[in-house]
């Protein structure tokens, strides 16, 4: 095919997704999306090109490895996943507020409740901190908002940040959110509970919290966010045709 072939068909893919993304509100199951497994390289190169890489992108470790990277439009995730192999075995463009496997995946064999070991000489906070996290766990339902537990404004020791790692190991679910710093966000082997931390431009520790909650928020795309990508695809497709037929 010749490159115009190329975009045209490029275009034609993006087009496919924008008419089933406008079809589909957040929150609705059945999330859009388009598969691109199979398209031919050079035209793959095309759909890389016009949606590059946003701030988000989301690493899952497993069987199966899955790499999840929003585009340079909010809320559209190319989603990559990898068979024991290596081999690339799904390549999708999906949209909504982070594809739903992020959560699927942080829940699979996590705890759903806390066992808290004998408590070390040297700890002061951290076992009140891990009780307030398994009575959040047992309360909390599908929908609730986030409860927050932010541990820089809490007197904690070495072996307090021992306690909690040992208590709360990291899952296999692992965000970066790029933006003012970076946000590196880590499921935990606890059932709906996150590590969430925050770092400045030097990579120095800013804020480090706790959060029990489906999936922290500042790895989401807001629904404002979504409409505006919505209306900045149909910009791309409009300029991809003028493109095609110059």
């Amino acid at each position: 095919m010749t490159e115009l072939d190329n975009r045209a068909r490029a275009r034609a893919l993006i087009a496919e997704f924008l008419q089933r993304m406008s079809a589909w509100r957040p929150g609705e199951p059945d999330t859009p999306g388009v598969d691109l497994l199979g398209v031919p390289p050079a035209v793959l190169a095309v759909v890389n090109e016009v949606t590059g890489e946003g701030e988000v992108g989301v690493r899952v470790s497993g069987a199966n490895d899955v790499r999840i990277q929003e585009t340079v439009f909010a809320g559209v995730w190319r989603i990559c996943r990898f068979g024991g192999d290596g081999a690339l075995v799904q390549d999708r463009i999906e949209a909504g507020a982070i594809p739903a496997l992020v959560a699927q995946s942080a829940m699979q064999g996590s705890r759903t409740t806390l066992a808290l070991p004998d408590i070390p000489d040297g700890v002061m906070n951290s076992p009140a901190v891990l009780h307030e996290i398994a009575a959040q766990m047992a309360a909390w339902r599908p929908g609730d908002r986030a409860h927050v537990v932010n541990l820089t404004l809490l007197p904690l020791s070495a072996e307090d940040h021992r306690l909690l790692a040992q208590v709360l190991p990291q899952g296999n679910v692992s965000i970066i959110s790029r933006g003012f710093g970076n946000c590196r966000i880590s499921s935990t082997a606890a059932r709906h509970v996150w590590r969430v931390q925050y770092f400045n431009n030097l990579q120095g520790l800013i804020l480090d919290t706790i959060e029990v909650v489906d999936v922290p928020e500042v790895a989401l795309a807001a629904p404002e966010d979504i409409a505006d990508s919505r209306e900045r695809l149909a910009e791309l497709l409009e300029w991809m045709g003028e493109a095609v037929e110059a």
